[in-house]
């Protein structure tokens, strides 16, 4: 046995090797021992391999999806190791022969399909990276769902196009760099052979032409394929045909302003507090991972976005037709994922019962939404997809159970009715049990013994049993019963007329088992064969969802629907920020919506005021609102106008990337760096305090230069944060800047932050009255006063930039000034004559000394 695990270990090589030992997945040596710790179970040994004992470990098959779950999302990978034979069939070959076992998958996070390993919520993207000399092909594929995109992107925009996919797993060439947040396969660059791909491709598609795409893109495709006949042992998954995916065809995004825009995750892991969570109204999976797929790419393609709008609105403004098909697809099941897990081997009864269902209600959806008056464009175009699947869901609907279960081993999914023969058999085992019964009955009065029973089990079948006080009348030789088995307290025996029922129970339960098992294979057959108009239903539900989903969101918060321009604007009305909005609904706060318009004339913003005052609010409200507008949603707003937005850059905020070597001020060069070389005039761009992570001079002369470059070179929509006020001066050279502010106010020593975006720019940064807020202690505030009266004043007598700074004497002067203070202090203590003090006269003397502390 040892022998054969070593070979087949051989063969999974760095994967852990799930080794199907009757009940159990059992794993050895190294991979035992990392298993162990992985999942907290029990690590022991057993048997020798070169002279020590051989570490082991094991997950029951009944919980093995659980522990996979576990090992996957801990980086792993798993090939699972089942008996190919029985063990009477390895027993032929001899005695001690081994049941013979082989890898019949490779578990990795890009290739789940099972339900228990999968969130029914988010897409499960496996993508191939083909980097060529001045391109790189990339090929995805979720086959859960049988979704296949390949595209061909520059080198520049490989990160934003997988930070828009977000994969679980990449493939690339042998020596490739590894991708943050996902698993990483590299593969023979023989696999990424696009000559060998565009064959296979017209293989398995039947595609006559593949035109549309250039060879980066089918050379990743090429090592997709490849990968998955590997990982699946040649059985591949379900795919649809591939679809050319233009990178120009949606917003360019890059992975740093979809963390800090928290687009479809918080930037502290999971969906609370992301613009997804806060838009988020879908009531199924298969709608849930659509609106996630269109909130991180939003369209740049005016018809397909006013496509969708005409959806929303045709459901926001009918609210009875959207409750009645929000509660009908909530009743729906995921038939895309059900899909997926037929074709590729690990569905089952269940999964055809959920296709039967599925599309059954999909065709009264249609019927519904056909009868419509004035259908929107996108409407008239899905409501195809949810018709003609009646032969198959009459097939299904005789041949199943109402309620199907997982497992198809134990029988009991074909319905009555659906086959004479297997009803037949049904028959024959239901009458052989009601003999067994009777024959229960029989015993019990033959023999005296009233606690006498006919168990079954696994091992024995069908016998009998009696407590042990009563076993020895039926061990003698006349008694007709025949000693099977001794337990503590029981004693098992048989019967020829027993065993004669039992043989006719087993083997009309087997020949039922076989008969449904065949229907089971033609009726799985028959869903394959419709496999590609399924999952058109599937997605035409999953948009179905979404719009009405959206337009639930829209009247729930007073959303509006967005127009859009031909010239590069940006017009917000009464904009607020979803995700802010919500939380301050939930303690019972109002959010204060501000307005927003950037055109040729006035296309950047300069906007100061106080920390805490809403400046990164105001930004990042405006960001998510041009998301939101181009996935073909409504947004947070009273009006919206705007021109289409090419690329979206966000820089706000930052942190240490120690990983990578960078501290804070070098991850927010690096960000502006590549907003600089990669916004166009159609691009729009949020800017939050660039320059302040290093000194004032060197901050200010890098946001100097940066607003400057953004206004003469780059030309785009920007949204420029910022507390160096001394940038306001550049309005009066800078033909398009227009400065704001958020409005403060300070009531009786108090600042009251309004959170109003103003004209004009801010008259003071009110840093001190918010660290007063923030709790620092008086004497700190007391001396930052007299710093800052000191650097204002020598601002003021030399018109120069922060020239407080500039005469170092000031410092040495405050340190003198503090130096005589202490000295006329440290007199007065002494030239105390304590002891003749009178309490009265002590007392006078300490207000005395706090009053010259003071001056």
């Amino acid at each position: 046995m040892m022998a054969q695990y070593l070979s087949l270990k051989a063969e999974a090589e760095d994967c852990l090797l799930f080794y199907r030992m009757g009940d159990f997945f059992e794993l050895f040596f190294d991979d035992a021992r990392i298993a162990a710790a992985c999942l907290d179970i029990a690590l022991t040994a057993r048997g020798e391999h070169d002279g020590a004992p051989i570490p082991m470990c094991g997950v029951p098959i009944h919980a093995a999806e659980a522990y996979l779950a576990r090992l996957i999302k801990a980086g792993h990978r798993v090939a699972i190791a089942e008996q190919t034979e029985s063990p009477a069939e390895a027993k032929k070959r001899g005695s001690k022969s081994v049941v013979n076992r082989a890898i019949v998958r490779v578990v990795t996070a890009g290739t789940l399909t099972e339900e228990a390993l999968l969130d029914s919520r988010a897409a499960n993207w496996l993508v191939a990276v083909a980097p060529a000399a001045e391109t790189v092909g990339l090929a995805a594929a979720d086959i859960s769902t049988g979704r296949f995109e390949l595209t061909t992107v520059s080198p520049a925009a490989l990160d934003a196009e997988l930070a828009r996919l977000d994969p679980a797993e990449v493939i690339t060439p042998e020596s490739a760099l590894a991708f943050a947040g996902a698993q990483v396969a590299q593969r023979p660059r023989a696999d990424f052979d696009s000559v060998a791909a565009e064959r296979r491709l017209k293989e398995r598609f039947g595609i006559a032409a593949l035109d549309s795409f250039d060879r980066p893109a089918l050379a990743a495709a090429g090592a997709m394929l490849s990968y998955l006949d590997e990982v699946g042992r040649d059985s591949l998954p379900f795919l649809r045909p591939p679809v050319p995916v233009a990178s120009s065809a949606h917003m360019m995004i890059d992975a740093s302003t979809r963390e800090s825009l928290e687009l479809v995750a918080a930037q502290g892991g999971g969906r609370q507090g992301s613009l997804l969570h806060a838009v988020d109204r879908t009531v199924t999976g298969a709608g849930a991972r659509l609106l996630a797929a269109d909130i991180a790419a939003p369209l740049t393609h005016r018809p397909a976005i006013e496509a969708r709008l005409d959806l929303v609105a045709l459901f926001e403004g009918d609210s009875t037709l959207r409750q009645w098909l929000r509660t009908a697809l909530k009743a729906l099941p995921d038939i895309g994922r059900a899909l997926g897990r037929l074709v590729v081997g690990r569905g089952g009864p269940r999964d055809l019962g959920l296709l039967r269902d599925g599309l059954g209600e999909a065709r009264r959806l249609h019927d519904r939404l056909a009868a419509l008056p004035d259908s929107p464009p996108l409407l008239v175009e899905l409501l195809p997809a949810l018709t003609g699947h009646g032969a198959l869901v009459d097939l299904l609907s005789r041949a199943l159970v109402p309620t199907p279960p997982i497992d198809a081993a134990q029988g009991g999914y074909i319905a009555e009715g659906y086959d004479a023969a297997l009803d037949a058999l049904r028959s024959t085992g239901g009458e052989g049990r009601r003999a067994i019964a009777a024959l229960e009955a029989q015993y019990r009065a033959s023999t005296g013994i009233a606690a006498l029973k006919i168990r079954h089990n696994n091992v024995l079948g069908y016998h009998v049993e009696v407590s042990a006080r009563h076993a020895d009348s039926l061990m003698a030789a006349d008694s007709g019963f025949t000693h099977r088995q001794t337990l503590a307290g029981v004693v098992r025996f048989n019967a020829p007329d027993l065993h004669e029922q039992a043989m006719k129970v087993a083997q009309a339960g087997n020949h039922a088992l076989a008969a449904e098992a065949a229907h089971l294979e033609e009726l799985t057959a028959a869903a394959l064969s419709s496999a590609e108009p399924i999952a058109a239903a599937a997605d035409a539900l999953a948009r179905l969802d979404v719009a009405a989903a959206l337009a639930e969101r829209a009247v729930e918060g007073g959303w509006s629907r967005p127009h859009f321009a031909d010239e590069p604007c940006f017009d917000v009305e009464g904009g607020r920020h979803p995700v802010v909005e919500d939380a301050l609904r939930a303690r019972g706060e109002r959010f204060v919506a501000n307005d927003l318009g950037l055109g040729e004339a006035k296309r950047l913003w300069l906007v100061t005021g106080p920390n805490m005052g809403g400046k990164s609010t105001f930004l990042r409200q405006n960001a998510l609102i041009a998301v939101l507008a181009q996935a073909g949603a409504y947004v947070p707003a009273a009006r919206a106008r705007l021109g289409l937005v090419d690329r979206l850059f966000s820089r706000v905020g930052a942190s240490d990337n120690l990983a990578r070597g960078r501290s804070t001020f070098m991850v927010e060069m690096v960000e502006t760096a590549a907003i600089l070389a990669q916004a166009t005039p159609n691009s729009f761009v949020i800017l939050d305090e660039v320059g302040r992570g290093t000194s004032t001079y060197d901050g200010l002369a890098i946001a100097w230069a940066v607003v400057e470059w953004v206004h003469d070179r780059c030309r785009c929509r920007c949204l420029f944060a910022t507390h160096y006020h001394e940038l306001t001066r550049l309005a009066e050279r800078l033909d398009a800047l227009s400065l704001h502010h958020v409005r403060a106010r300070e009531w009786k020593g108090d600042l009251v932050l309004l959170h109003e975006v103003a004209p004009g720019p801010a008259d003071r940064s009110y840093g001190i009255a918010v660290a007063r807020l923030a709790g620092l202690p008086p004497a700190v505030l007391s001396r930052a006063k007299s710093i800052l009266s000191k650097l204002e004043s020598g601002r003021a007598a030399t018109g120069g930039i922060a020239a407080g700074l500039d005469d170092l004497p000031l410092f040495a002067a405050a340190h003198e000034e503090e130096e005589a203070q202490c000295d006329s202090i440290r007199a007065a203590v002494e030239e105390l004559d304590v002891d003749s003090l009178s309490p009265r006269e002590a007392l006078e003397t300490l207000y005395k000394l706090k009053a010259l502390a003071r001056e």
